[in-house]
């Protein structure tokens, strides 16, 4: 599925958020969209809000089963890797990366282990 910002906020606020839960989401063709201001709390990890960032890959399901999957193009984890490398330069130089699965069981996204690959290029998988 290829959905972006407008996307999730409708569906987020159908859940009963107040808007996209995510600061950021990264489309299947690369392109970044906002979702929350940066000064406002996210709605994408439970009793973390006020202090992380939220960044949605667009993906990570399979297709036809909707079995979590590491299905992300290159030009998302080109567009993933710009977006962190300035929210620490410009924001939060001492910031650490983590995927939604370091915070919260059952969770399996992004499905890798993203502070390694922040930190070696290299996806070691989660599921």
């Amino acid at each position: 599925m290829d959905i972006g910002a407008r996307e999730i906020d409708r569906l987020h606020r159908e859940r009963g958020f107040l808007g996209c839960g995510y600061h950021f989401v990264i489309r299947r063709n690369g392109i970044l969209e906002f979702g929350r201001p940066l000064h406002r709390a996210g709605a994408h990890i439970r009793r973390k809000n006020k202090f992380t960032v939220g960044i949605c890959l667009i993906g990570g399901m399979h297709e036809e089963t909707q079995k979590p999957e590491i299905n992300y193009t290159d030009k998302q984890m080109d567009v993933l890797r710009e977006t962190i490398d300035k929210l620490i330069a410009e924001e939060f130089p001492t910031a650490t990366v983590k995927g939604h699965i370091d915070f919260e069981k059952g969770k399996t996204c992004p499905n890798f282990d993203a502070g390694h690959w922040y930190e070696t290029d290299e996806i070691i998988p989660t599921i």
